[in-house]
């Protein structure tokens, strides 16, 4: 059943065209994830899709008997109610439904003689308190809280003093707690850790309704979603599968668009051109060819060219010199905060030791400290315990994710000049363009700048500090996909080192060449990416579990292989095909070049008896006159040939 349909939807402001006659629809029960660069149109169309935007042009609908839910990329709350008293407002029917029923109990003791009619009331009610989870919501909603990372000392806490990112996981888990039959989602991911991530995929494939999402994280949409709406150059594709699917298949579309196009474009030049040539023959016979294809290339459906690929982001890590060997040793950090009963141990015994040309992606649940011990290994927070070497010739370069060593008061431009003096204007221009701020955008005020914009004028300064170690606190937060993959593709260039703290999982599958995930205990080291991560921490679970079996005499273990896969065809095989089918396409060629130099040589005679026919002496030599004549039509009879068989060949192209 269609849920949600659009047809020919268009949004302008101005003349600004953000979207264009997009057309879509969505089934009930479909899991859908929009994506597309930053300012691509986005969370546009998903507030158009739930009335909050209004559009020019096309038609939008959506089923009436069921209750949407949206959560927006900042979500916050203007309330004066702590986290449990607003959470609890989501079931503020069931408090209702128990002091209907208590009341109808008391009422049934209180008279007797009505206590049937009473009773049945009663039953009614209760049939439908149990039918709707009323004996389960309290476990409920403390479940999808504490996975939300509200523990049961932030319940009293007032919504008003809550960050921005907790106000974002408390509207989520709201949204979770209504289970509204259209969930859509504008950037949910934001502000989760890892192990939130994990739970909220868990979450999502298991909701009976439709979801409509828009993210940046691939990993998340692998895990959630089986369709993709990429939105872009104002237009919306779509792709039947997950993220994997989309990147695989989007380029296989691009190329084969592409190579349609150009040989459609090579095809019709091929055909203009024979015109041409028939029509400069002059022939009756050549005449009608070239009106019949005439009329046949009047008939056909010509494509449009691809869309251009929008303008990205060129990004290139350098290091002015190298570093030694060894980069960095910390032995034993501790760090703490507050004082007497309110003292709070973040972690202790972290040791680290660092050296050129490893990236070490750290992970961990959020409030870990992992900012924190970045800040320490940079010298800008002392440690409580414990010791840092620096090694020799390290130049340490900073990516902090908020974005607060960027001056808002400065301009775009400004905040280079700035930090690089010894650019000079044109040239600090020419490498924001590479960065996408072109034209008055350099005049922007960067506390004007979008995320991702900051996030892009932030790597380009990290990018001109020539540092030999990057320390990267969360750099793909905000960033669209494709900057992300620019990014990961510089980072894997890059000769230097690179500390980085992330929780994008496709990033970290791809860039680390050890992950460390930081614990209270210290620092535990993953010698390898992400899923070989989540495989050895499961691994050492399941061992540990194996451990308390074997102490009771039950450890047992099965190990499973795998099938190898079959080939369709041998590479012997592959390879005579191969070959049979290059020695045709030499042999068409050929053809080609012996009847296009036949047709040449043939002109040339023709030419040359043309010029003989029209002298003088020629003219009044009767005899030569024929002879040269019957000469002169036996070589256009033979042209004619040459190109009858120069078009057959044309054809089989």
């Amino acid at each position: 059943m269609i849920v949600v349909s659009a047809k020919d939807l268009t949004k302008a402001y101005g003349t600004d065209v953000i979207l264009e006659k997009v057309s879509f629809h969505i089934n009930q029960g479909d899991r859908v994830g929009i994506i597309g660069i930053n300012g691509a149109g986005k969370t546009t169309l998903l507030r158009m899709l739930t009335g909050e935007l209004p559009y020019e042009e096309g038609d939008c609908y959506i089923s009436g008997d069921l209750r949407i839910g949206y959560l927006k990329q900042d979500a916050g709350f203007d309330s004066e109610k702590t986290v449990i008293e607003e959470a609890q407002a989501v079931f503020r029917h069931f408090p209702e439904m128990e002091k209907e029923m208590d009341q109808l109990l008391r009422e049934a003791s209180e008279h007797p003689e009505e206590s049937d009619g009473i009773l049945q009331r009663y039953e009614r009610i209760h049939d439908r308190y149990d039918r709707m989870g009323g004996y389960s919501y309290q476990s409920e909603l403390r479940g999808i809280l504490t996975s939300m990372a509200f523990d049961e000392g932030m319940y009293d806490k007032k919504i008003a003093s809550l960050s921005g990112g907790e106000k974002t996981r408390l509207a989520l888990a709201m949204l979770l707690l209504e289970k509204p039959d259209i969930l859509f989602l504008d950037e949910p991911t934001n502000h989760l850790d890892i192990g939130t991530l994990k739970w909220l995929e868990q979450y999502l494939r298991g909701y009976r309704g439709t979801i409509v999402l828009v993210s940046h994280d691939r990993y998340f949409l692998n895990e959630t979603v089986t369709r993709i709406f990429e939105v872009e150059n104002h237009r919306l594709k779509i792709y039947e599968g997950n993220y994997a699917f989309y990147a695989a298949e989007r380029k296989v579309r691009r190329e084969t668009e592409l190579r349609t196009y150009e040989k459609q474009q090579k095809e019709i030049a091929r055909q203009e051109e024979m015109i041409r040539r028939f029509k400069q023959r002059g022939t009756e016979k050549l005449a009608k060819r070239a009106a019949s294809r005439e009329k046949r290339l009047e008939h056909i459906q010509r494509l449009d060219r691809p869309d251009a690929e929008h303008g990205k982001m060129g990004l290139r890590f350098y290091q002015e010199f190298q570093s030694g060997r060894d980069v960095l040793l910390a032995e034993d950090l501790s760090k703490s905060f507050g004082y007497g009963s309110r003292r709070r141990e973040l972690f202790h015994g972290a040791s680290l030791d660092l050296k050129r040309g490893e990236r070490v992606c750290i992970v961990g649940d959020n409030g870990t400290g992992k900012t924190t011990l970045l800040r320490m290994l940079l010298g800008e927070i002392e440690p409580g315990s414990g010791r840092i070497r620096i090694g020799h010739n390290v130049q340490f370069g900073y990516y902090d994710q908020g974005q607060q060593r960027l001056n808002d008061d400065l301009t775009v431009i400004e905040e280079l000049q700035d930090a690089y003096h010894l650019y000079t204007d044109g040239e600090l221009r020419n490498i924001l363009g590479r960065f996408l701020f072109r034209g008055e955008q350099v005049f922007l005020p960067v506390g004007s700048l979008s995320g991702g914009e900051k996030a892009r004028l932030a790597l380009l300064k990290l990018m001109l500090s020539g540092a030999n170690v990057l320390v990267l606190d969360e750099p793909t937060h905000h960033l669209d996909i494709e900057s992300k993959e620019i990014f990961e593709e510089a980072l894997l260039e890059f000769p230097g080192t690179s500390i980085i703290v992330s929780h994008d999982r496709y990033f970290l599958n791809r860039i680390p060449t050890r992950i460390c995930e930081l614990t209270p205990d210290g620092l535990v080291t993953y010698l390898g990416q992400y899923d070989y991560y989540v495989e050895k921490k499961q691994q050492l679970t399941a061992k540990e579990h194996l451990a308390g079996l074997a102490s009771q005499g039950r450890n047992r273990g099965q190990e499973a292989g795998a099938d190898q896969p079959l080939q369709e065809m041998s590479a012997a095989e592959q390879r005579q095909q191969k070959k049979a089918q290059e020695a045709a396409e030499r042999r068409k060629k050929r053809a080609k070049e012996a009847a296009e130099n036949e047709i040449a040589q043939l002109e040339e005679e023709i030419a040359s008896l043309e010029k003989e026919l029209s002298e003088p002496a020629v003219m009044t030599d009767a005899k030569r006159l024929q002879t040269l004549s019957d000469e002169l039509s036996e070589k256009h009879r033979m042209l004619d040939e040459a190109y009858e068989k120069w078009v057959e060949l044309q054809d089989e192209v």
